[in-house]
């Protein structure tokens, strides 16, 4: 389900408070590891979907006195990056609302395009990664990192918790997004013109009890909403009974001594040729 206006897709999981404490959990360190050894101060950054900004100001960090220009189809997330940066005192972060397959800005204009959990979302991956190369300068970096739902999993998954994994994938799919293609990183950089394609694989780990309360908190306000059940059964990707008996075993992991909870991702770094 796309806007008719855009290539920007509809955001399969939305914007609720549980999401966007989420989404404010992710830093460079954690979701942008890969990209952190190439950058140096006076670098230009593009940071596509960058959503509250979070991740983006780590980047801006590392660049300062460069510059980081974030965007997002989202105007609530980038309100919420400016005011980040803002309470940060950074000076070298600008954000604004923008279509990431067409961005305002000049050809050849960064030395980095950077971009985390957003080629899942959008359906044209090669209009993405095309204007990613147009704004890079000759030799420019691009860093994205992106979900492999199907390698993601709960233990223990007490035989029925895979299907909630199933069940995400394929409602990102019915947005016309694209749940796997972490692994396939290295085929689309290839594919759209990139040279010394570099891909590696990661988890985001839950672990500890904080976090496996946070990210039950997560599932129990998202996953099972009643806008999310409707999605579901509307694309007839669940019914409300295994809905339901996916909601019981999770209220079971969120209380298991053992429970541990890891989100895959591919990633990759790779470079628009020099002339």
């Amino acid at each position: 389900m796309t806007d008719s206006t855009s290539a920007t897709p509809f955001y399969t999981i939305g914007f609720s408070e549980s999401i966007l404490q989420h989404l404010r959990r992710h830093t460079a360190e954690t979701h942008a590891a890969h990209l952190l050894p190439h950058l140096k101060p006076g670098l230009r950054v593009l940071d596509l979907g960058c959503g509250p900004g979070t991740l983006s100001i780590g980047l801006a960090e590392a660049i300062a006195p460069g510059a980081l220009y974030g965007v997002d189809m989202e105007q609530s997330q980038v309100d919420l990056a400016r005011s980040i940066a803002e309470a940060g005192g950074l000076d070298n972060a600008t954000f604004q609302v923008g279509d990431v397959t067409e961005l305002s800005f000049d050809d050849e204009s960064f030395d980095v395009v950077h971009g985390n959990a957003i080629l899942v979302h959008v359906p044209d991956t090669q209009a993405v990664l095309a204007e990613a190369k147009r704004v890079l300068k000759p030799g420019g970096l691009i860093s994205v990192r992106e979900w492999i739902m199907e390698a993601s999993f709960l233990a223990p998954d007490f035989e029925v918790i895979g299907d909630a994994w199933a069940t995400l994938a394929e409602l990102i799919t019915a947005d016309d997004g694209h749940p796997n293609i972490g692994r396939d990183l290295k085929r689309h950089l290839l594919e759209s013109g990139f040279t010394d394609v570099k891909p590696t694989a990661s988890f985001t780990s839950y672990t500890t009890v904080e976090d496996i309360g946070y990210l039950s908190r997560v599932i129990e306000d998202w996953f099972f909403s009643a806008d999310v059940r409707a999605s579901a059964t509307a694309y007839g990707v669940a019914t409300q009974q295994q809905l339901d008996n996916l909601e019981q075993a999770l209220k079971r992991w969120m209380s298991h001594p053992s429970a541990f909870g890891a989100v895959a991702y591919g990633e990759s770094i790779a470079y628009k040729p020099q002339r």
